[in-house]
């Protein structure tokens, strides 16, 4: 084992860059071979890029908490759900008379559960014994009753209004770009929540503490249908790039496209899908920046010194605690951006569709690929493992067809092949026990 760690470290320098190229040319050839393994359209091929550029904000997150901390957040579909809630609630139009039926009494709700939330703690801090126990749990239920008496009457005056086209608060028709940071507001407030509970727990009991929060935030937006509908989904979600049908109908974009040799429809889906590309590219580049001056600044040695030995580290005098969880807030915080991204991208708020395989799993895969603690890693991970999830949807029934050519054609043969999309999640499985056995620290492992 040392001798396979001591070989990674010392790895040619030329092997990031190999890899990038690889995962490139992976990009280049969806869009541009047609055959049985791509798809030759640039549409297809930006769509991947675009998801995995975004998958790659995610990892970058889950590597700040696990790669720098040794933190196991395995509720990281909490906090991507969280984020996509800030363009529904910043970026969307308000909806005409959903304020007025319950908005100030939902604030007033909002507002007594803070308060009773801070006279609680502050109670606490001052007295002692057993009239602290008695006198909290007072104030608590009290707080509560006092919350629901206001909050459920606006709730339901609010869903009340125009339930078939709104049924919610609506936004503030603010430009959706505003709305990125606002997610990462969510994040970090409900990262410093779960931390200030959370994080005085051993590592196993930390992630299924986190499993549980991540999944209960997925069911309040899926049930609290005054917020962003709920299963009902909130879609025409504003963008910050040009809609294809405006290109369509712009005569000097419909004249380049025929220079191009390209039918408007095409040319202005691919446009669009290149210019959500710029920005994503930006994004991620300015996340690796940040996150590499901060993992070799004397922050980040007094990070990674506490994830490798925390007995020493509180021997020199560090407060562990409140360091996995500044740690813990700014690697959600980043999530939540994914979060925000995602939901901009497609348009659509659907909180059914926030599955914990694909948005916790799935990232953690991408990051032990990638190579724990290494920034770059985490993307390469993220954008190549996107790729293969995507395209084993392809590749599974044509890789089962010939795997099972030996059979006769009959009912057991077309199950297998029929089936073989779905096990899109054994594949990953299979591409994450290979990289463990013959590069257990990841493509790209921390130096």
């Amino acid at each position: 084992m040392s001798s396979n760690r001591q070989a990674e470290t010392t790895a040619s320098p030329w092997r990031a860059p190999l890899l990038f190229a690889a995962v490139i040319l992976l990009v280049v050839l969806e869009g541009t071979v047609s055959n049985a393994m791509f798809s030759g359209s640039w549409n297809s091929a930006l769509s991947i890029l675009n998801m995995g550029l975004i998958s790659a904000v995610t990892a970058l997150g889950v590597n700040m908490i696990w790669g720098y901390g040794g933190l196991f957040n395995a509720g990281v579909v909490g906090f991507v759900a969280l984020g996509g809630l800030a363009p529904v609630l910043i970026s969307t139009q308000p909806v005409a008379g959903a304020w007025a039926a319950g908005g100030p009494q939902l604030v007033l709700a909002l507002a007594a559960g803070l308060a009773t939330l801070v006279i609680a703690v502050t109670t606490a801090a001052r007295m002692k014994g057993v009239a602290r126990v008695l006198v909290v749990a007072l104030v608590l239920i009290g707080g509560y009753v006092a919350t629901r008496m206001l909050f459920d009457p606006a709730v339901t005056a609010i869903e009340a209004n125009n339930p078939s086209k709104a049924g919610n608060i609506g936004g503030l028709g603010l430009p959706v770009l505003l709305s990125w940071p606002v997610g990462m507001v969510f994040a970090a407030i409900a990262a410093w929540g779960i931390g200030k509970v959370a994080l005085g727990l051993r590592s196993d009991y930390l992630a299924i503490a986190t499993l549980g929060i991540g999944e209960i935030i997925v069911a309040i937006l899926k049930n609290e249908g005054w917020l962003a509908r709920g299963v009902l989904n909130i879609t025409g979600v504003p963008r910050p790039v040009p809609y294809e049908l405006a290109l369509q109908s712009n005569p000097a974009f419909v004249e380049a496209a025929a220079r191009w040799a390209m039918d408007p429809a095409t040319a202005s889906a691919i446009y669009v899908k290149l210019c959500y590309a710029a920005i994503f590219v930006a994004v991620v580049l300015i996340l690796i920046l940040l996150s590499e001056l901060a993992l070799y600044s004397p922050w980040g040695r007094m990070m990674r010194a506490i994830r490798d030995n925390e007995t020493a580290a509180e021997a020199m005098g560090k407060d562990v605690t409140r360091r996995h969880l500044h740690l813990f807030i700014i690697g959600c915080a980043v999530i939540g951006l994914s979060g925000a991204m995602m939901v901009t991208l497609d348009g659509l708020m659907a909180p059914g569709g926030y599955n914990p395989l694909r948005y916790t799993f799935l990232v953690w895969v991408m990051v032990i690929v990638g190579g724990s603690g290494n920034n770059w890693g985490a993307v390469l991970g993220a954008v190549l493992i996107w790729f293969l999830w995507i395209k084993a949807e392809v590749w599974g029934p044509a890789g089962m067809s010939l795997l099972t050519s030996p059979l006769s054609d009959g009912p057991l043969r077309q199950h297998l092949i029929e089936s073989a999309p779905q096990m899109r999640y054994v594949a990953m499985g299979l591409v994450l026990l290979l990289v463990l056995r013959f590069a257990p620290r990841g493509l790209l492992p921390e130096r």
